[in-house]
């Protein structure tokens, strides 16, 4: 209307749409909204539709609306966005702007040289100054902000794509598991992969039988495939060579899968392992992502080694990315060794006291499990430890899959 000033920040083209003489459709929403009669409403809607056509050419008549705004955006974009809020729908109206040397975007670009120019031209402090210059310098000052966040962008973009090839690597593993109906195979792939990589771990090939780390190979094999082999017996067999202990481990592994396989059935077995895997890759995955968001946030630093951090980043997002598919390998087959069935019907079991924990009897705890729904899962895997409470003994009857298991415990310790 005439004489109405808007004052508003940053408006840039988004917020009230800004109508000469008003908007119509409001006013009626606002004024004629509670009346009833059909003809007393139809004559206040035809009278605030003359009021605001004479306010609007009123309006037009002295010129439109007039922009008025105190400082440019760093972005060119948002400067024209805001110079057509005085043009709306070919309306006529006008805008300028009102600069000063302190301004930020000034002050980065130019504003030193452009102040001691204007010094020695004799202009005074508070003086307007208007000249095509000015325009020009701007114009460039804009360009360059532009520009460095062109640069940001890009730069952010490659850290993104390495984060974006490990997702669809990841993701297109997932869909082929949610797609098999039978994962057997995959999870004999990772049992190999598990036990070579502990037998190369403990018994390397190209040490001395003396140099063998036996004891850690007997309690890895406690730990990821829960069994109890005399290991130190066939380490002290003359002759025996670490291709040896591979294979009697992956047999003595094999076996015990293929009793655990004829007591749960196949069909539940097969429907277990697909669970297990997926709930252990989905976990192992929001982890990853997490290290990853971590590595960005400290790896710019490396640039004061003198290394490049984008490569380093690149170089270290890969190991983490092959340390998470060997810790998918190990907890799914951990997991799967400890899975025992329960055919009797249990209730919740008093927790073990937490003092245990913290006086190094860890060893205990790796040995006590989670009996849900008629399946055990052990601990040790790091899926009950996770949820920062005490080893539970819970038993419901009827197999449901893992994930309403989990949920089922997480009740369970809440209360």
């Amino acid at each position: 209307r005439l004489g109405a000033v808007t004052v508003a920040t940053n408006m840039a083209g988004r917020g009230t749409d800004i109508q000469l003489g008003g908007n119509v459709e409001m006013r009626i929403s606002q004024e004629a909204a509670e009346i009833q009669d059909e003809g007393a409403r139809a004559k206040k809607i035809a009278k605030i539709e003359e009021e605001v056509a004479a306010a609007k050419q009123v309006a037009l008549d002295a010129g439109g609306l007039y922009v008025i705004s105190s400082e440019r955006h760093e972005s060119r974009r948002i400067d024209n966005q805001l110079r057509g809020r005085s043009g709306r729908q070919g309306d006529p109206g006008a805008s300028k702007f009102f600069l000063s040397l302190e301004d930020d975007l000034m002050r980065i670009f130019g504003s030193d040289r452009m102040d001691s120019m204007l010094q020695k031209l004799g202009l005074q402090e508070g003086e307007a100054i208007v000249h095509a210059w000015v325009n020009k310098a701007l114009e460039k000052a804009q360009q360059k902000v532009e520009a460095r966040h062109f640069e940001g962008r890009k730069y952010l973009l490659k850290y993104d794509d390495v984060m974006n090839d490990q997702r669809k690597v990841v993701f297109e593993q997932r869909k082929d598991l949610m797609r098999a109906e039978d994962v057997r195979d995959t999870v004999t792939e990772m049992r190999e992969e598990v036990i070579k990589s502990m037998v190369e771990r403990c018994v390397p090939a190209s040490a001395y039988s003396e140099q063998w780390q036996i004891d850690s190979l007997h309690e890895e094999s406690m730990r990821l495939l829960g069994l109890d082999l005399p290991v130190k017996d066939w380490a002290d067999e003359e002759g025996i060579a670490d291709q040896e202990i591979h294979d009697r481990i992956a047999a003595a592994a094999s076996q015990r899968m293929a009793a655990k396989t004829a007591n749960f059935g196949p069909e539940m077995m097969r429907g277990l392992e697909k669970q297990i895997l997926l709930l252990v890759l989905d976990r192992q995955w929001k982890d990853h992502l997490l290290s990853l968001d971590h590595l960005r946030q400290g790896v710019q630093l490396r640039a004061y080694g003198q290394r490049d951090p984008l490569i380093e980043y690149k170089r270290e997002a890969f190991d983490l990315f092959e340390n998470m598919l060997a810790e998918v390998r190990e907890e799914t087959i951990s997991l799967l060794s400890r899975v025992e069935l329960r055919p009797s019907a249990e209730e919740v079991v008093v927790p073990r006291p937490q003092q245990e924990m913290h006086e190094g009897r860890q060893d205990v705890a790796l040995q006590r499990g989670v009996h849900i729904d008629g399946v055990l899962v052990d601990a040790h895997g790091g899926a009950l430890f996770i949820l920062g409470v005490d080893i539970v003994e819970v038993h419901v009857p009827g197999l449901v899959d893992v994930h309403v298991a989990v949920h089922h415990l997480k009740t369970v310790c809440a209360h």
